[in-house]
């Protein structure tokens, strides 16, 4: 059976953290320029290398992305940021334009390239292109059925990975390549900057009736027209393992802690339950699906996986996500049964709320008393990136994840 790498989604150095702890074999970020996720915090130059050193220390990898369509006036600035990289150190670049390729395996001779889902990975002959131009790599097209993939396994060296998206948002454009954006807003999801108009609510003006809105019916149920479902494939690891799938990448680097911790422990325990015994994947899938549901998603499709998906596969009365638990915030530092957080969303003492632990475990908790930074009691937590003092009535770690129940 070939190694399966769990590949986590982070957009700051305290969520690839967070990433590495609760179960990444890799992580993948973006740096201040070049990746499409320009609204992401993404990482500076010194925040790559403390976030690579600590992931490195814990035998996970990190990889970068420099994945956008460069027009010509990127290509000095992809030259000197390669440059850069070589001092930061990471795994791998993860790439879709052909040219920045060029200037990665000139640049950065030794450096791992992989190909991006964005230079539409369909078939093997794609593979073998840009294996022979270096590529150790390539992701696939979320287009791609687990049959094709199987064929491309089939048709590539033995040494040349295979990633594929398992889990997260889907773009209602070809492998992402969507124009809406730019239409719309002048903000180039090819960049980096997408506004994500496939989400928005739509209605037909017709020329004569001008401020006269008539809505669009799919049919009854609304007018989220090009609102996809978010991929799962919580149920399908043994398929994805049967296609030759090396790499299960997560989408989100927009994504909060907690949805990335969510995320990556479930995966983690999933795909280690399944190499350890087929039987007890099988047996603790109830769990697997009652913890993904604990992270915002919107309703879950397999995506392309088993067939072109149908109207099924879109959300058309919300664009709005399922919402079970919220965010309080991380564990940074302890005393006795004080811990200091960044708190992420209101809570107040009195409350009980949950201790999200790495290895599995959910431990129920009574808040017994907030301070701030000066040590003065607060009745409750209401103002995000306040700097507090929490007291519990149960044990909690350096890197724990602090949630409650979201009020439905």
């Amino acid at each position: 059976m070939r190694e399966t790498e769990l590949l986590i989604p982070a957009g700051s150095l305290d969520v690839l953290k967070t990433a590495v702890v609760y179960g990444a074999d890799a992580v993948y970020i973006g740096g201040e320029v070049f990746g499409l996720r320009a609204k992401a915090h993404n990482f500076s130059k010194e925040e790559m290398k403390e976030g690579i050193a600590f992931a490195h220390e814990r035998g996970v990898k990190v990889y970068v992305t420099a994945n956008i369509l460069a027009h010509n006036d990127d290509l000095p600035g992809v030259e000197a940021y390669f440059e850069e990289l070589k001092e930061v150190g990471p795994d791998a670049l993860i790439i879709s334009d052909p040219g920045i390729f060029a200037i990665a395996k000139r640049v950065l001779p030794q450096m791992e390239l992989h190909v991006s889902t964005q230079a539409n990975n369909t078939n093997y002959g794609t593979y073998l292109f840009w294996h022979q131009l270096g590529a150790k790599r390539v992701v696939s097209a979320r287009e791609l059925s687990l049959e094709e993939i199987k064929e491309i396994r089939a048709h590539i060296p033995e040494d040349m990975e295979i990633e594929s998206f398992i889990h997260g948002a889907m773009c209602i454009s070809y492998s992402g390549r969507c124009l809406l954006s730019n239409f719309f807003t002048g903000r180039d999801a090819n960049q980096g900057a997408c506004t994500h108009p496939c989400r928005w609510k739509y209605s037909i003006v017709e020329e004569t009736r001008p401020g006269e809105y008539m809505p669009v019916y799919e049919n009854e149920r609304g007018t989220y027209i090009f609102n996809s479902r978010d991929l799962c494939m919580i149920e399908h690891i043994p398929e994805l393992i049967d296609a030759g799938v090396d790499s299960f990448k997560i989408e989100g680097r927009m994504k909060t802690a907690l949805y990335v911790a969510t995320v990556a422990r479930t995966y983690r325990k999933a795909i280690d339950d399944y190499k350890k015994d087929p039987a007890l994947y099988e047996q603790n899938m109830e769990w697997y699906k009652e913890e993904i549901g604990k992270c915002t998603y919107r309703e879950f499709t397999t995506g392309f996986y088993f067939g072109k998906p149908g109207a099924d596969a879109q959300i058309y009365d919300s664009n709005t996500y399922v919402k079970n638990y919220t965010y309080l915030g991380t564990v940074e530092e302890s005393e006795g049964c004080r811990f200091r957080i960044e708190q992420k969303n209101k809570f107040s003492v009195g409350e009980t709320i949950e201790i999200m632990k790495p290895d599995g475990r959910n431990v129920q908790a009574l808040v017994k008393s907030i301070c701030d930074e000066e040590g003065n009691a607060q009745e409750s937590a209401p103002h995000p990136k306040q700097i507090l003092w929490v007291e519990l009535d149960a044990p909690a770690d350096v890197h724990d994840i602090l949630r409650k129940k979201a009020e439905q």
